[in-house]
């Protein structure tokens, strides 16, 4: 699926950080991360869609409307760096679909009277469960 409203690089800003975690000694060597930020604001997002990334109650969009991704998971900083871009870009993905109005609906008649049938029927059983006399 092709994003629906791609993401300019350069209203991306990415820092360079070491990776938290177990490893031992090797850690800091090898291991690296990035942090990702991105001013929902500042971009280039059509409006309603900065207005639906900044209502989304996601952890990783501050309270002055930046999303800070941090990315971990490969040993490459190119490819935490792509991993950071591809979660942004699947976040702005969500808040571009514009989610369908319910229509509310009301049950069929044969359908009420299903229910009520079976209801009327239970209760018919457990009201044959009492002390026998």
């Amino acid at each position: 699926m092709h994003p629906t409203h791609p993401i300019a690089e350069d209203e991306v800003e990415f820092t360079a950080i070491r990776a938290q975690g177990a490893d031992g000694q090797n850690v800091n060597k090898v291991y690296s991360a990035v942090h990702l930020r991105f001013d929902i604001n500042a971009s280039s997002l059509p409006d309603a869609v900065r207005t639906r990334l900044l209502a989304l109650g996601d952890q990783r969009i501050s309270k002055n409307g930046v999303i800070i991704i941090k990315a971990q998971e490969h040993r490459s900083l190119e490819k935490n760096r792509a991993e950071a871009l591809r979660r942004l870009q699947a976040l702005v993905d969500e808040a571009s679909h514009v989610q369908k109005a319910r229509r509310p609906t009301r049950p069929s008649r044969g359908a009420v009277t299903r229910r009520l049938d079976g209801k009327a029927r239970r209760s018919a059983i457990k009201a044959g469960r009492g002390r026998v006399e």
